[in-house]
């Protein structure tokens, strides 16, 4: 009998250990919980709301409670800020006014500031605590801390924490850390090495407010409730594709400093739209509730997942980011930021399950919409001949609905032609009224839909939870670091890469659309035309700009961004009027600084430039090797050609440095240029040849004084600038006035009194290189900016 009741012992202790994460383990006593940066923007929104609601919950538990607020500032001025912030905490719809109010008296009672910045105060906050549980005969149950700062905090307060306020043997110590926890995955395993140091796992709650909502927190639940019918479809025989979504229509005004260091692939599908990932494939645990059955399921995923690199990845940003940026970071006019504002990455995975199924993680600022979801697109084998309306002609799917949008309520969807969902826990609800509309392409009617009976917010569900102990909607390290490990190469790889500029909502008609070919993925559109009532200017047929007559040439002028504009549209005319003749386009660039936004334009806008036959070329070089910032095509090479498709033979830098030597006359780089230029350019005349001109009217590397015949009939040249690098390599003006399209850039207000000279005088190739520029049988055409021609 003995031995019976001691196996059933047993039996029950193991079967406890498998269940839910023990809350009820934890001895009732005393809580402290300690918001560090409590009166912040996340604290006033979220935080105080989250423990409001906690106090309101376990306030008959048999636990009491203190609450501080910490923050930087001195008491006397921190401490106002607080109370303002406790002062509009609200109670839910069930409990009535009266007991709200003494609610709230309790809890504004129970509250206080304190200054929290050095050891110090960290130890006078741990013997206040100690004093008040003596005093008071209390027993500690435990210390919640919740860091509410920036992460690079983190491992100073922990370690303040670790040596100063651990609570007595017995009683729990959780510290709460929001994300970002990292940029990428050697810095989250330094701060997570950091963290370590002063905390144990157990103690270490991330959140991810997302795994707070109702909806992706029932994902693992509704899965296993309707194992029966999913089970047999879960798979690649029946998946047509995973979406995972997320849409916004804020900009990021006023996050600008954050944002531009970390962008939405870091923001948003790193940890929010991963996490509903591994939930939504991987492989059900036997009791979803046991935290380290569910991570190491989702630590499978991780390890099956496909690697991301560039081709599996688009990116955007919306056009009014870089005048936020300009203005938050205190940029000038030309400094341009490649943080992507939308991504869209196609993941998959190599298991046998989920072979060849496309799972696709969106998100963007700007959209047409705010709305969240994750969806199971399933493979329709029905076709109706006639009946087209019929429910089973209709999507199957299953829609995780996350809340707003249309429905604006967060749901479950299981299309009606897949099965009927049970309906097993008393916290969910079947919606059978339904409003008119529509969700993802099917009518509301169309669904089987359930909702949550009550409406939680994220951030007070998790709080429930940490409260609990349970960890199961928080992130681990080893879950972290294979997330990084995931996400750091396609970071390190989109590095360089110029985002699609997009205006923003519904203005973004089909730009953000986008096409898979098998583990690829390509925005659907090539070529992007913006419609420019809207956005200023933006295709070749209606630009804002004057055309008119400078030096008897052609004159095309504009605000800085429209002349650019239409030197690119009448540039990518020339190429593809070139090709259509001939096969090929032979294009000269020249360096400095004046056409690095042509460069921008080119590369972001231009998809369909026919690079593939195209050829480019230097216009002159400085006699510095070509890795150096100096260098003219080295800000070529770093502004357009790595960020577009063009051929490495097709790129033709000029041999500045050969034997180990710059620009020696003997080593003969001048003709050898000369000779590859015969060789490939027909009668050596590019089409097309990109000049500006400087404050002294040299153009190329041609510079005022040298006399014009002085180099005959040679293509390319050795000629002296006046400033250093001294020694320089040219086109002459035999090369360049045999071009059937020569284009003269001058921008800025610094070349209006230049532009004024050159107005006034004649040719004089040797005190104004420029005027010499007079091709033979093409045409000239002088692309001036209101700055430079105005003053």
């Amino acid at each position: 009998m003995l031995v019976t009741v001691f196996l059933l012992l047993v039996a029950l202790c193991g079967h406890r250990g498998n269940g839910e994460e023990m809350e009820e383990a934890q001895r009732p006593g005393h809580v402290s919980v300690i918001i560090v940066g409590g009166t912040g923007d996340l604290a006033k929104k979220y935080l105080w709301q989250g423990f409001f609601q906690l106090y309101v919950n376990q306030v008959s538990s048999g636990n009491s409670f203190s609450f501080y607020g910490g923050g930087l500032l001195p008491s006397e001025k921190g401490l106002p800020v607080f109370f303002e912030i406790l002062k509009a905490v609200s109670c839910s719809k069930n409990v009535s006014q009266e007991r709200c109010a003494v609610l709230k008296e309790q809890f504004l009672r129970l509250s206080q500031y304190r200054q929290l910045k050095t050891l110090e105060d960290y130890q006078e906050l741990a013997k206040h605590i100690e004093q008040q549980l003596q005093q008071e005969g209390m027993t500690e149950a435990g210390r919640l801390f919740y860091l509410s700062v920036p992460a690079f905090a983190y491992a100073d307060i922990a370690e303040k924490v670790n040596s100063s306020c651990r609570p007595a043997s017995g009683a729990w110590l959780r510290v709460v850390l929001e994300k970002p926890f990292g940029h990428d995955y050697r810095s989250a395993q330094v701060l997570a090495s950091q963290l370590g140091d002063s905390l144990k796992e157990e103690e270490m709650y991330r959140i991810d407010h997302y795994l707070g909502k109702q909806v992706v927190s029932k994902i693992l639940p509704f899965r296993t409730e309707n194992r029966k019918c999913l089970d047999p479809i879960w798979n690649r025989h029946h998946i047509q594709r995973i979406e995972i979504v997320l849409k916004e229509t804020l900009d990021v005004k006023g996050r600008i400093p954050f944002y531009d260091q970390y962008g939405v692939i870091r923001d948003v599908l790193q940890n929010h739209l991963t996490e509903v990932m591994t939930l939504l494939t991987m492989k059900l645990p036997e009791n979803v509730s046991n935290s380290e059955e569910v991570l190491q399921k989702k630590l499978e995923i991780f390890s099956s997942l496909l690697p991301l690199g560039k081709n599996q990845a688009v990116i955007g940003q919306y056009k009014t980011y870089k005048e936020e940026v300009q203005q938050e970071l205190n940029k000038t006019k030309d400094h341009v930021s490649r943080t992507p504002t939308f991504a869209a990455v196609l993941a998959h995975i190599d298991d046998n399950q989920y072979e060849d199924v496309p799972i696709l993680l969106i998100s963007g600022k700007m959209l047409d919409e705010r709305i969240g979801y994750a969806r199971i697109l399933f493979k329709n084998d029905v076709f109706c001949l006639q009946n087209h309306k019929s429910i089973h002609c209709k999507p199957k799917q299953i829609v995780f609905y996350f809340g707003h949008g249309s429905l604006s309520y967060p749901a479950i969807l299981v299309s009606k032609n897949l099965f009927k969902p049970a309906m097993t826990n008393s916290k969910w609800k079947e919606v059978t009224e339904h409003k008119d509309v529509s969700v993802l392409g099917l009518h509301i009617s169309d669904y089987y839909v359930q909702t949550p009976t009550e409406e939680k917010e994220a951030y007070a569900e998790l709080i429930s939870q940490i409260f609990a102990g349970r960890k199961n909607c928080f992130i681990s390290t080893e879950n972290l670091l294979a997330s990084w490990d995931l996400w750091t190469p396609l970071l390190s790889s989109l590095t360089s890469s110029f985002p699609r500029i997009y205006p923003g909502g519904a203005d973004n008609g089909d730009m953000l659309d986008v096409h898979l070919k098998g583990k690829d993925i390509s925005y659907n559109t090539e070529v992007v035309i913006i419609n420019s009532d809207k956005m200023g200017g933006a295709s070749a047929d209606n630009f804002k700009v004057t055309q008119g007559k400078f030096r008897s040439s052609d004159m095309v002028s504009g605000w800085n961004e429209e002349l650019v504009e239409m030197l690119a549209a009448h540039m990518q005319e020339a190429a593809e009027t070139a090709i259509q003749e001939s096969g090929v386009f032979h294009l000269a660039l020249s360096g400095g600084s004046t056409p690095l936004a042509l460069y921008y334009r080119l590369a972001v806008h231009h998809f369909s430039f026919p690079w593939r036959n195209t050829h480019v070329w230097l216009v002159d070089e400085r006699c510095v090797p070509p890795t150096e910032q100096e260098s003219n095509f080295y800000r070529v090479h770093e502004n357009l050609l790595k960020h577009v498709r063009i051929p490495y033979y097709n790129i033709h830098p000029m041999p500045v440095q050969l034997n180990q030597r710059l620009c020696v006359e003997e080593d003969g780089g001048a003709l050898l240029y000369e000779k590859e230029l015969s060789k490939y350019v027909n009668g050596s005349s590019f089409h097309f040849v990109l000049l500006g001109v400087g404050y002294d009217g040299h153009t190329a590397s041609l510079f005022p004084g040298a006399k014009v015949d002085q180099h005959g009939k040679s293509l390319v040249a050795l000629t002296e600038s006046p400033t250093k690098p001294h020694q320089r390599m040219s086109l002459t003006f035999s090369a360049i006035n045999r071009a059937h399209k020569v284009a003269l850039l001058v921008m800025g207000k610094g070349k209006h009194e230049l532009v004024t000279q050159l107005s006034r005088v004649k040719d004089i190739p040797d005190k104004y290189p420029v005027t010499g520029v007079k091709p033979a049988h093409g045409s000239l055409v002088w692309y001036i900016d209101y700055d430079a021609l105005l003053g």
